[in-house]
């Protein structure tokens, strides 16, 4: 078996520290000075293994409490399950092979619903075993459940409460409903499930019984409702045209026409405006005959196109059916400026039917099939999911056969589907049960709460949140479904008369029996008299299972029955985070409900990621593997590369991200292994010394300056809640301690002395401070460097860097760090010139000479870096307007000897390290050649080459043993013995 990486093993034993000495339980049980820092957790279902999607939002959820708790505060962190609704619903379907509704009333309500109970925590063990890993810190033994009876008691005090504010009233609405689950969807619901389907639409033949052989022209693009209409609309403002169109006549299979069979002329009305522009696109030649003004055809009656309603003469209103009507919606946009009239199916419809006492018709069931009265198309599905155009086709050949078609064209649109089974979804007139999201936004109650919230990013707050406020609608929360938080509203079976119950124990007095349980199987079997003497039932709906989810702040903490000094005093929440689409559910209904109870916001700051796609763009898909398992990557490159990687990424901006495993394993390089490197040159140098904040050395004192750089830009991105402003530093600030700061002070520790103590100090100091800032972000790598560098080595069990307190900010030396800078910028123009001269940095050179305005240093310690960085004996500044440097590029015959002995060293090193030898190993060196450019460079030189090597000894002897290397084009041979 593979040895496991040692940035594996940290994590491993990390989280055994952590769960053996009750770390977390400790962050959340310290002395918090600043009080309580409220969180809110989105429940996740469990009815499936995490994805990436939910890792991102773990992760965002972990960091921001860990930085607040090392702040001084208490976060509580308490996981939730979201319990309810069709996503457990169609599940069990799915195992019972059921495939409509009505097949779960014949089973049993009662035994569907216990089915749903018993497969809602499948995946649990799952789920904690990923959160561990990840590093998320959360209280899942002390969870709540949206199915719990102190859960649901409390979404009836939050129902009640709005019912009593005269906020909750029930309604008759044209809305979108599934057939296949056979309920009403929500506003949200509806925005999330819109694909590209293909369609038909129609321009259908009305004719006018008061002028036979004149039709009127309407546009539909939903045939399937023309069986339902009862009504034709124009525009009253609009000027509508009468046109001959030659050869359009009654055709059965539109090849001869009626005009030529009996040499009879037809008409057609339509808008004036679109007479031309949509005769002409569908190739009709045309001669107005007459203009007319839209009030003019107001009143006039027309042959329906089916007559299984209007024949009906006790069908209520019928007299006042099948004539034309005024609507200001009729525009000259599209179509024909004619529109057909469908009560049943669509708000305009609905409403212009009740403004004028139209019939109701309704030709189709919320399970979408034709009913028994339409018998042309008896048992029809009106969209199909294998084939959404089937029952439009047979209406099209309907209306061929009898001559009532006119035009019929294929079209593509984006069309509302069911977000959980992806059912297409039609637009149906029925009853439920709503929020009245419109009285929360009269005096912009609903909009002046939202300006309370800070967002991150800045612009969701005006853009698609405040958009969707602004937008909203009132929201339909009932639903005609099982497996969920039930309405708490009883009814008279005779004088219609409501109770609404907000708790149990008022069920309880109110029906004399004991209530354990508000599930719909068990609730609805309780009823109780009412003051007329007759049964009151409650009303079979149950509610959307996002009302349960906007709910989640009173109803975790069992409000108001319980923890009411505690909520009210943390209320709203200081944090929440979701994903981009929570905008429109989860961040809206909590504010909605909010707003309603308290007249506030639910939560004062909110990060909103995007979504995580797959490497090519497409969505992650379990069918197609086209993505790593979050646990296997996770095996491989540990959870802090993948948290560093996630954190950095726009991902935690709301914007979309293509995952990919080579980002992850760049995020393990560049923040893992290189700070382990790090660590490991420390481990090796130093251990005992105190922790200092303050030196004389040059390079001390810039990576003091950059440390506290650091503490200040990542603190004020956390308090902006800007993830990946705050970790991204973090990455650079790594990358500067071992290129530079590191690299630099390696010949340091060569002599023991004060600036080695220093250097030791120092880096003790920094790595400490760096293990805090970054223990929010990479958990187990800080936790494993503060152990070690501390020298608890995870043998205090009360002692975790998780427990300390955030660093202190001071004030940054910020001349330090730009004076840095400039060095940094001569150096690397110094090397890219030395890269154009194709110049080794091995070899010395006598001088460079740096002409700018701004790249001036006087600092004489800050000159021998460029020196030294450079292999550089002089560095000449000189004022000038362009920044550039100029090399000496004479190579002395004592500049080369040096050089030729920079070489040596390499190679030796070189060898050293191919043989597995430490700095705790000293060597034998033999060596041997006939150059005596090198032989001199051994006699000049031998005692550096002796000291840099770590060699006992450096002796010119011939060995047969000894290797043949190349030199700058010199031969010479070497043998290296370990002593």
């Amino acid at each position: 078996m593979a040895e496991k990486p040692h940035y594996i093993e940290n994590e491993e034993k990390v989280r055994q520290f952590w769960k053996d000495s009750e770390t977390f339980e400790k962050s959340v049980q310290k002395e918090a000075p600043d009080g309580d820092y409220s969180f809110y957790d989105g429940p996740p279902f469990a009815t499936g293994t995490p994805h990436y999607g939910h890792i991102v939002a773990s992760v965002m959820k972990d960091v921001v409490p860990r930085f607040w708790t090392m702040n001084g505060y208490r976060v509580e962190r308490r996981w939730g399950w979201d319990c309810h609704g069709l996503p457990i619903e169609n599940l069990v379907e799915k195992e019972l092979g059921i495939s409509n509704k009505q097949q779960i009333v014949e089973m049993g309500i009662d035994k569907f619903n216990e089915l749903c109970r018993s497969k809602v925590l499948s995946y649990v063990p799952e789920w904690k075993q990923s959160v561990e890993k990840l590093g998320r810190w959360v209280d899942m033994e002390n969870d709540y459940k949206t199915m719990d009876i102190s859960f649901m008691e409390s979404v009836w005090f939050v129902f009640k409460k709005l019912y009593d504010q005269g906020l909750i009233y029930e309604g008759y609405r044209s809305m979108y409903v599934c057939p296949r689950c056979e309920t009403t969807l929500s506003q949200a619901e509806v925005s999330e499930g819109y694909k590209d389907i293909k369609d038909l639409s129609v321009v259908a033949k009305f004719e006018l019984i008061d002028q036979p052989g004149t039709f009127l022209l309407a546009w539909t693009t939903t045939p399937w409702t023309l069986p339902g209409n009862v009504a034709l609309a124009v525009n009253p403002k609009m000027e509508y045209v009468k046109v001959f169109i030659p050869g359009e006549g009654w055709s059965s299979d539109g090849s001869v026409s009626d005009q030529i069979k009996v040499n009879k002329q037809y008409y057609f009305i339509l808008a004036k405006k679109r007479c031309e522009e949509f005769l002409t696109k569908i190739g009709k030649q045309f001669e107005i005959i007459e203009e007319i003004k839209g009030s003019d055809l107001i009143g006039k009656s027309f042959k329906p196109l089916f007559n299984y309603y209007s024949e009906d003469q006790t069908l209520e209103n019928h007299e006042n059916g099948w004539k034309i009507y005024s609507a200001d919606f009729v525009s000259e946009e599209e179509g024909t400026g004619i529109v057909h009239i469908a009560p049943g199916y669509g708000e305009d419809d609905l409403n212009l039917g009740k403004d004028n006492k139209l019939p109701f018709v309704q030709h189709v069931g919320m399970d979408g099939v034709m009913k028994k009265e339409v018998t042309d198309f008896l048992g029809l599905h009106v969209k199909p999911i294998e084939d959404v155009t089937a029952t439009d086709v047979a209406i099209i050949k309907y209306l061929a056969a009898n001559g009532l078609l006119f035009f019929k064209e294929k079209y593509e649109h984006s069309y509302p589907h069911c977000w959980r089974c992806e059912t297409p979804l039609i637009n149906y007139a029925t009853s439920s049960w709503f929020v009245s999201v419109i009285k929360l936004k009269e005096d912009n109650l609903l909009l002046d709460t939202a300006k309370t919230i800070n967002w991150s990013p800045d612009y969701i707050k005006e853009g698609r949140f405040g958009n969707w406020l602004e937008g909203a609608r009132d929201w339909s929360i009932s639903r005609q479904r099982f497996w969920a938080s039930v309405i708490p509203i009883w009814r008279c079976t005779e004088c219609n008369e409501i109770r609404v119950f907000g708790s149990v124990k008022e069920l309880e007095e109110a029906s004399g029996q004991k209530v354990t349980d508000l599930h719909k199987h068990i609730v609805d079997t309780i009823t109780f008299n009412c003051t007329c003497g007759k049964t009151m039932r409650r009303v079979p709906d149950v509610l959307d299972t996002w009302f349960d989810s906007g709910s989640m702040p009173y109803a975790q903490m069992h409000y108001d029955f319980e923890n009411k000094e505690k909520f009210e005093n943390n209320f709203p929440a200081n944090f929440i985070a979701e994903g981009i689409d929570q905008t429109r559910t989860w961040f809206y209904y909590l504010h909605v409900l909010a707003t309603g109870l308290f007249k506030k916001a639910a939560f004062q700051n909110v990060i909103v990621n995007g979504t995580v796609l797959a490497e090519d763009g497409k969505k992650m898909s379990k069918r197609l593997q086209n993505y790593p398992d979050p646990n296997l990557l996770m095996d491989k490159f540990g959870a802090d590369a993948l948290r560093a990687y996630l954190l950095a990424a726009p991902v935690m901006q709301a914007e979309n991200m293509n995952f990919s495993e080579k980002g992850v394993q760049e995020a393990l390089r560049k923040n893992i292994m290189i700070l382990w490197n790090v660590y490991a040159f420390y481990e090796m140098y130093g251990g005992e010394e105190d922790p200092r904040n303050e030196s004389k050395n040059i390079l001390d004192q810039w990576i003091l300056a950059r440390l506290q750089q650091l503490i200040s830009s990542v603190t004020e991105a956390m308090e902006k809640y800007n993830l990946p402003k705050a970790m991204r530093p973090i990455t650079d600030f790594i990358d500067d301690l071992s290129t530079w700061y590191l690299r630099r002070s390696r010949d340091r520790v060569k002599e023991i002395n004060d600036d080695k103590i220093a250097f030791l100090q120092t880096m003790k100091y920094v790595l400490l401070e760096l293990s805090k800032v970054m223990a929010p972000f990479t958990p187990f790598v800080a936790e494993g460097l503060w152990q070690k560098v501390s020298g608890n080595n995870f043998s205090n069990e009360d002692q975790s860097v998780h427990l300390m307190l955030w660093p202190k900010m001071s004030d940054v030396k910020e001349i330090a760090i730009a004076e840095m800078i400039v060095v940094r910028k001569i150096v690397e123009m110094g090397l890219a010139e030395r890269d154009i001269k194709k110049i080794k940095v091995r070899q010395p050179l006598q001088k460079i000479v740096v002409t700018s305005k701004t790249l001036l240093i006087e600092n004489q310690d800050l000159i021998e870096l460029i020196k030294d960085e450079l292999n550089i004996k002089e560095v000449v500044f000189q004022a000038g307007d362009e920044d550039k440097v100029e090399l000496d590029i004479v190579i002395t015959s004592a500049l080369e000897k040096e050089g030729l002995k920079r070489e040596i060293v390499r190679t030796v090193n070189q060898i050293r390290k191919e043989q597995g030898l430490t700095i705790y190993d000293t060597i034998m060196v033999y060596w041997w050649t006939d150059e005596e450019k090198l032989e001199e460079v051994f006699a000049e030189y031998g005692a550096d080459i002796k000291a840099d090597t770590l060699a006992e000894e450096v002796t010119r002897e011939q060995k047969n043993e000894a290797k043949e290397y190349t030199i700058n084009n010199s031969i010479i041979y070497l043998l290296i013995n370990k002593h």
